[in-house]
């Protein structure tokens, strides 16, 4: 098929164009480098059937060129502002990167006549419920940050135009997701840090966070198991069973950097920043019975992500 990834040059969208790539689809990749970097798909573009558009997902007209030019089949939609911290200071980020951006493409589709579209949402759509078990029938949705509440207004845009234009929409919530390239997050400012200073460590919030990480990798391979999907709106929870705690992310990090006199000290409170979910309880079930289960615990995803991030 001829394919568009949108935020193409993301942490994610770079991992996933090289697995359809490989499975001999075409790629074509719009992105204009917010969140993405060069760095990311410069392996992708000796391909010969990759694409690259640097370009603003906003401008209607230029995205409806390229699809049609193009003659694209399958829209992935990857743009995003994922970078909460970011939105918390400015929420006209997510307004621009991640709703709008969604706007423009479901308009560009239908304009186009393009009739499927894989969205990665994100568990941040739940809001804080600790004490719930999150499956995809909760009904009560109230996102406490501005990215998730971004997320859920495309999630209500893409189940309208699926209804009023018999398409076929396929929605993953997942949570943190780690490995290659990737540009934000956690494990990739712990190491910022520690390159800077090798003896202390600054920790946001009180570092007994726990939350479960994905390797991208299972991510892809979920992505790609499922990305045929009947009439309609689909949604899953993707994630692990698994978690892991901000303080036992510095600890592997550590170990991997081979530092073993850092001291930590924690900025205090049960979450990181304003609008942070410490801790959640997910639901697998449905994505589980449909045939999928993650290869890596959250424990090994954040191993691999270090070990990959310690040899750039």
């Amino acid at each position: 098929m001829n394919i568009l990834i949108a935020g193409g040059a993301g942490f994610i969208g770079s991992n996933l164009a090289y697995a359809l790539l490989k499975r001999g689809h075409r790629v074509v990749c719009i992105d204009n480098f917010f969140i993405g970097t060069r760095n990311n798909i410069a392996y992708l573009e000796q391909e010969n059937e990759y694409v690259f558009y640097e370009e603003n997902l906003n401008n209607l007209e230029t995205i409806s060129k390229i699809m049609r030019k193009e003659k694209i089949e399958y829209v992935f939609h990857l743009a995003a502002n994922s970078d909460i911290q970011a939105s918390a200071q400015n929420p006209i980020i997510e307004y621009e990167n991640t709703y709008s951006t969604t706007v423009n493409l479901l308009e560009a589709m239908r304009i186009c006549k393009i009739k499927r579209i894989f969205f990665a949402s994100t568990s941040a759509v739940y809001g804080d419920k600790r004490n719930i078990f999150l499956d995809e029938n909760t009904v009560s949705l109230e996102p406490i940050s501005y990215y998730g509440a971004a997320k859920l207004g495309s999630e209500a845009l893409i189940h309208a135009y699926t209804y009023m234009n018999d398409m076929s929409s396929l929605i993953f919530r997942f949570p943190n997701v780690i490995g290659p390239y990737l540009t934000h997050g956690v494990v990739f400012d712990f190491i910022k840090k520690l390159q800077k200073d090798k003896r202390h460590l600054e920790i946001l919030g009180n570092g007994q966070q726990t939350k479960p990480y994905i390797y991208v990798g299972d991510l892809v391979r979920a992505i790609l198991q499922f990305m045929e999907q009947p009439q309609g709106v689909h949604i899953y929870n993707v994630g692990v069973e698994s978690n892991t705690s901000v303080t036992h992310i510095a600890d592997i990090i550590c170990k991997e950097l081979k530092l073993f006199d850092v001291k930590y000290t924690y900025t205090g409170g049960i979450g990181g920043w304003k609008g942070d979910v410490p801790r959640f309880r997910y639901c697998l079930d449905k994505i589980h019975m449909a045939g999928w289960q993650a290869e890596y615990t959250s424990d090994e995803a954040v191993r691999l992500a270090v070990k990959w991030a310690v040899k750039q």
